[in-house]
Order: C-alpha cells, then sequence, then structure tokens
C-alpha cells in the first residue's frame, strides 16, 4: 500500500458514544496510508473513550491529546465521528465547538458522519453549505441555513459529510483526496 498520506497529521474529536465503526475504520484507513492521528478529546491525555456499537458498548480507545492540549493549527484535517452520544455531548462543550469553530479557519478539509455535521451547526459552520448526515440531523442542517441531501458523501469544498457506516468507503477515499491536495491557505 502507498503511503499517500505520508506526513500529514489528522485530528479526530470524539468522546464517550462515539459510534466505534465511525472512529476505528477512519482511523485505520488513514493511518495505512501514513497519516499521524490523534484522538482528541474534552478528556486528560491517558484517560479513556467508551466506543458503542450502536447501543451496546464496545471498545475503548487512550486519549492522545485533551482538547486543551490540541491546537487546530498543527493538522492537515479534522474528522467528526458520529453515534448520537457522542456529538450530542461534544456540541454543549465549548471547547469542543470553539476547536471545530478554530479548525474551520484554517481551511483545511472537515469531515463528519452521521450525527457529526451537529458540531458545525453549534460551530456555526452550516449556512449557505450542501451536507448529508444521518436523516433525523436533515431539519437540524435545513434550520441552520444548510442544503441537505442524502448521498452516501458530500463534498461542499473543504467539507466532507457522510450518513452512515455503510458510507464509510466513500467517506474515506473522500478524505484522503482532499488531504492529497497541497495544504490550503488560511481562510
Amino acid at each position: 500500500m502507498t503511503k499517500s498520506l505520508q506526513g500529514k497529521r489528522v485530528a479526530m474529536l470524539l468522546t464517550d458514544g462515539v459510534e466505534q465503526i465511525e472512529y476505528e475504520m477512519p482511523r485505520q484507513y488513514l493511518e495505512e496510508r501514513g497519516a499521524a492521528v490523534d484522538l482528541i478529546a474534552p478528556k486528560r491525555r491517558g484517560e479513556t473513550v467508551q466506543g458503542f456499537h450502536h447501543l451496546t458498548p464496545g471498545s475503548q480507545w487512550t486519549v492522545d491529546k485533551s482538547i486543551e492540549e490540541a491546537h487546530p493549527e498543527d493538522y492537515d484535517a479534522l474528522v467528526l465521528p458520529g453515534g448520537v452520544a457522542n456529538p450530542d455531548q461534544l456540541r454543549l462543550s465549548a471547547r469542543a465547538i470553539k476547536f471545530v469553530s478554530d479548525f474551520a479557519q484554517t481551511g483545511q478539509p472537515l469531515a463528519a458522519i452521521c450525527h457529526g455535521p451537529w458540531l458545525l451547526i453549534n460551530a456555526g459552520l452550516v449556512a449557505g453549505r450542501h451536507f448529508t448526515s444521518w436523516p433525523s440531523l436533515e431539519t437540524d442542517l435545513k434550520n441552520a441555513g444548510g442544503r441537505w441531501t442524502d448521498e452516501a458523501v458530500v463534498v461542499d469544498g473543504r467539507f466532507i459529510t457522510s450518513r452512515k457506516p455503510e458510507d464509510i468507503p466513500a467517506f474515506n477515499a473522500q478524505i484522503e483526496k482532499a488531504l492529497s491536495r497541497p495544504r490550503a491557505d488560511h481562510v
């Protein structure tokens, strides 16, 4: 396998309740291609995040960096996995919303799957853009001024969104494509 993403750094922002496959599959895909991936959470470095298979507890992973330690400008992309509880908790965290908002200012790719776009709404990044998500977010995204369609993956500039675990291969491919472009100037 080619290391097409060698030298790229990716932040994955998540907390307890994350849909396990929406964290593990993109992380594995990116690391297999040479990217360095950090699990960032509103917890201390070394604490754990609890994954779920829908409503059933799954694996736990160690936090690589707390949200206070992480700096958006150090990353080439930000990935927001879903599950219901994960983004619902994160959108109540002022630090998580600030991280997403600050990352958006870098102009780098920002990818969200399933319920992950809730964070984009709370960060004020939806108005005038096109997204997809888990179907229950359609009204939320529209109410925030976005356009929503039921597609496996939607790319709107640097924003990449996807609906569900079955869409992860298309989601991963779009993240790789975005990371393969030269680093954008700050917006």
